[in-house]
């Protein structure tokens, strides 16, 4: 028994020493919302990179109805206990569900952008766009805080995965907002052709 976890030791050590870590800062959209964690599509990332000549040790540190003013919370002790080498941004979704003001979302957004650096780490920013409870003009005005965002500070901007994941309504769950278990793997593949680069 303690050779083998002497074993699981030595390869859990030398798959952090010779790959990278990941580390994704995420809400319900990456967090497996109601399906096993093991089949969200942060799970499956790992393997996708692989195929891509990617080593990557993914951390999925995303909570179900998390605003980008949580994530913000959050990162410190994350980026302390984890240290990752890069870190996916997706957040934004549930401050335009609620309506927030889009300065305060773009404020939290940058400086989630400026700790992940200080910590010697590289962010990654996923657009995120909303549905048009707020009118067109809120949903058009959120949708160009990202690229604002990537822009002003120089960050790397991958697109929302859900734009093609809504046009499968049977990748879709009920509520028209999560993707549901099927849509997880091709999740997993496009984000990884989206990140690989960056990596």
């Amino acid at each position: 028994m303690i050779r083998l976890l002497s074993l699981v030791l030595v390869v859990t050590f030398s798959s952090y020493a010779s790959g990278s870590t990941l580390l994704i800062l995420g809400d319900s959209l990456s967090a497996g919302y109601q399906m096993p964690i093991e089949k969200a599509w942060p799970s499956l990332l790992s393997q996708s990179l692989q195929e891509k000549g990617k080593n990557v040790t993914v951390i999925n540190a995303s909570i179900s109805g998390d605003t980008s003013g949580n994530g913000l919370m959050r990162l410190p002790l994350l980026l302390q206990k984890h240290k990752p080498d890069t870190v996916l941004i997706e957040l934004g979704a549930n401050d335009g569900l609620r309506g927030f003001p889009l300065k305060v979302l773009q404020s939290n957004l940058s400086t989630i952008v400026r700790k992940i650096r200080e910590e010697g780490s590289k962010p990654i920013l996923m657009q995120i766009h909303v549905l048009p409870n707020y009118g067109k003009r809120y949903t058009a005005a959120f949708s160009k805080v990202y690229p604002t965002i990537s822009n002003s500070d120089g960050v790397p901007l991958i697109p929302f995965f859900l734009e093609k994941v809504v046009t499968k309504p049977e990748w879709m769950m009920p509520d028209g907002l999560h993707p549901t278990e099927h849509a997880q793997p091709w999740i997993a593949e496009f984000v990884a052709s989206q990140i690989s680069e960056y990596l």
